[in-house]
């Protein structure tokens, strides 16, 4: 006894003159009429073709069934071919109290970044890293973002990277700071040498690069008291 697709049970049958096999349906254990017979076999023939089989499901590409690839490189993001209209996306809020949004001095830049920049998700106080506050035309700080992660005495900037988001904030002006994890805020002379090189970028674009501040533990030193915002 066989069973077929549509819970009909069919019946072996012996084999005519020419070697078919005949099918006889039956329903509650009564079997039906030929007319009936030739009218349901092409129906089950129809159904068992639009049937979905294993292989079926993987040449589609169906999620539940198709092979997932393994151990492959996530390759990297790629722009799209055409021109894209981009915007500037503030990450998250940062409440700080009106008398610290003033920035003129170093103590003042000190201590926001005292406030807000340790909590950063990516802050490693181990590393030396780059941050550069937005400041308005009344040199209120807009916001701050960070620029670069180099190693424990080491970092990597550009003038590119530093001004990005500052031209796309509309800054009037921006402090850059950076930490030493030794403790030491002593300026390095490559400290002094892409501070200048800043300045002059800053020109070009007319945004005033207001002071570098290097932040130590527990102290910090302004490269502008020092000296070196002057040629």
């Amino acid at each position: 006894m066989r069973v077929c697709a549509c819970r009909h049970s069919v019946a072996d049958a012996p084999r005519n003159g020419r070697g078919h096999t005949r099918a006889r349906f039956v329903r509650s254990g009564a079997a039906l009429p030929e007319a009936e017979v030739k009218r349901a076999v092409p129906l089950l023939q129809i159904e068992t073709q639009n049937m979905n089989t294993t292989e079926d499901l993987i040449s589609t590409g169906c999620s539940a069934t198709a092979l997932q690839p393994t151990n492959q490189i996530v390759k990297p993001i790629k722009f799209p071919a055409q021109p894209q209209e981009w915007k500037i996306v503030s990450l998250r809020e940062c409440p700080t109290p009106d008398t610290m949004q003033q920035c003129e001095t170093p103590d003042q830049a000190a201590a926001y970044w005292k406030a807000h920049i340790p909590d950063h998700p990516y802050f490693n106080a181990e590393c030396e890293c780059l941050v550069v506050f937005i400041l308005n035309t009344r040199r209120r700080i807009k916001g701050h973002y960070l620029v670069s992660i180099g190693t424990m005495d080491t970092i990597l900037c550009h003038p590119r990277e530093i001004f990005r988001l500052a031209v796309m904030a509309s800054a009037a002006a921006i402090i850059i700071c950076h930490n030493h994890p030794s403790g030491d805020p002593t300026p390095s002379e490559a400290d002094i040498k892409i501070t200048r090189v800043l300045i002059r970028a800053g020109q070009l674009l007319k945004i005033e690069v207001l002071d570098h501040i290097v932040v130590g533990h527990p102290s910090h030193v302004s490269l502008r008291n020092l000296g070196y915002f002057y040629s």
